[in-house]
């Protein structure tokens, strides 16, 4: 009995967290559109000035970005795309990019 509640709870917290970064990646498909300018649509870079954010690690990419727009990172071009955005706004932003394939 108590084995069964251990992999029914399990299980449930399991799908709970699919379903959270689910919910992330698409919401962080939308924040990220206006990245696509210069990082590519899919976080795949056209220019070699900018990065590739694909395939990235999303801790990295959340660090990078809370230290452009709390200005511990100064990059003139990146502050104002970063300014506005709230803490889950960020972890959005970089689920989306971690989900996409690093090379298409």
């Amino acid at each position: 009995m108590k084995y069964s509640i251990r992999i029914a709870l399990a299980l449930a917290l399991a799908v709970s967290g699919t379903a959270r970064a689910a919910d992330s990646i698409e919401a962080g498909a939308a924040k990220a559109a206006v990245c696509g300018g210069c990082h590519g649509p899919n976080g795949i870079s056209v220019n070699p000035l900018w990065p590739n954010l694909a395939g990235q690690h999303a801790a990295y990419l959340e660090k990078q970005m809370k230290a452009f727009r709390d200005g511990n990172r100064v990059e003139p071009t990146m502050q104002p795309f970063v300014a506005t955005l709230s803490d889950a706004d960020i972890a959005n932003i970089a689920a989306f990019f971690s989900s996409r394939k690093a090379c298409q």
